[in-house]
């Protein structure tokens, strides 16, 4: 019988209030995937942490192995040493935060095919990965592999490995990359009962986020969203909010490949300033969701990701970066609800935010006729 286990990569952040609540928010989900992987069926559950002191309660519920510590973290060595250390034929792999929406049966499934002989991978985002389902891997143990995770599929196409996506849900592409992210989960009360317990106990309020949200059940009202949205998500989107939509679409794979390109939004931004580019915004909508890390920087340049969670926050004072501040500041006095965080933002979480809107209110969902059948 093959040997299947589920390894989730939780990686330690800083001590800003930002990057804790996005760090326990994680733990959280870990124990509820974990909870639901054994449920499933699965024997094996191990999370790779090099700070396990860290991850409080619930530690019956996994193993924990440590990854390496004070040096630079590179994805694919270690998930190549785990491999061969644990002698292991099928991962599942996860990125702490990721799947923690995913349902007993859901996961079963992915148990299922990371359990098959040939070498295949499944993915939830072949694009960007968040969490697979790996079968062969040994095969995997004898590849170049990537540094950071997103690119995974690219490396298994590029060795001809078979790989496929799952659909694109809301339990597929939500991840927890920032706190717009869990502040978006508890107003939808989905997940396991770790997160929504933890989510209950949030208690860091956002200036913008209820307002852009009431704003997407109003018929005569337009939302704008900006950065690495895919196709798929926004036609979904569309249909479940009663508002209509425009999309800015910029900076896909900006992680998972690298290009020469300079995103055509970032240049105008450049050129106007960001008062004067947050004003054209506004005058093109009644409220905004933007993906702010390809419009501000490239994936190598980058703040720090506590002044990134305070930018998301409206937390001027954390933010130390001048272009970053500068943009945030704009937002937040913009005359239309800004909303500000990562690429789950603009993929996972707009499947959240078209649940979480109506909410209380028993009004008609959709713009959109029901197609006839």
């Amino acid at each position: 019988m093959n040997r299947v286990a589920g390894l989730v990569f939780h990686a330690p952040l800083g001590d800003t209030s930002g990057e804790r609540l996005v760090e326990n928010g994680r733990w959280a989900a870990t124990l509820g995937l974990a909870r639901r992987l054994r449920a499933a069926g699965m024997a094996e559950v191990y999370v790779v942490t090099p700070n396990a002191e860290r991850c409080l309660g619930g530690v019956d519920a996994v193993t924990f192995l440590p990854s390496e510590a004070g040096q630079e973290f590179h994805f694919g060595n270690t998930l190549r040493g785990l491999i061969t250390q644990l002698d292991l034929d099928g991962v599942l792999y996860f990125g702490s935060g990721s799947g923690g929406l995913l349902s007993e049966a859901e996961l079963g499934r992915l148990i299922e095919f990371a359990g098959g002989e040939p070498p295949r991978g499944l993915f939830n985002n072949f694009y960007s990965c968040d969490f697979c389902s790996l079968s062969g891997a040994r095969e995997v143990t004898r590849l170049e592999l990537p540094g950071i995770d997103n690119p995974l599929g690219f490396a298994l196409a590029d060795a001809g490995i078979p790989c496929f996506s799952l659909a694109r849900t809301a339990t597929t592409q939500f991840d927890i990359d920032t706190p717009t992210d869990l502040l978006l989960l508890a107003r939808s009360q989905l997940g396991s009962p770790e997160l929504r317990e933890y989510c209950a106990s949030i208690e860091i309020g956002h200036p913008t986020l209820d307002r852009a949200l009431v704003v997407l059940t109003d018929r005569s009202s337009v939302t704008s969203v900006v950065g690495r949205l895919s196709p798929v998500t926004w036609s979904h989107f569309e249909t479940q909010v009663a508002c209509r939509t425009n999309a800015l679409v910029e900076g896909r794979g900006m992680r998972a490949g690298a290009t020469p390109h300079t995103p055509w939004l970032r240049l105008v931004l450049t050129g106007d300033g960001p008062k004067a580019f947050i004003d054209r915004l506004a005058r093109s909508c009644d409220a905004a969701w933007i993906d702010t890390r390809p419009l501000l920087g490239t994936a190598e340049a980058q703040p720090s990701a506590g002044e990134r969670f305070s930018s998301d926050l409206f937390h001027i004072s954390g933010i130390a970066d001048p272009t970053w501040r500068a943009f945030t500041d704009a937002a937040l006095d913009a005359r239309i609800p800004i909303v500000l965080g990562g690429h789950t933002l603009v993929s996972g979480g707009l499947y959240l935010a078209a649940e979480a809107c109506w909410k209380g209110r028993n009004l008609p969902r959709r713009l959109h006729p029901e197609p006839f059948v």
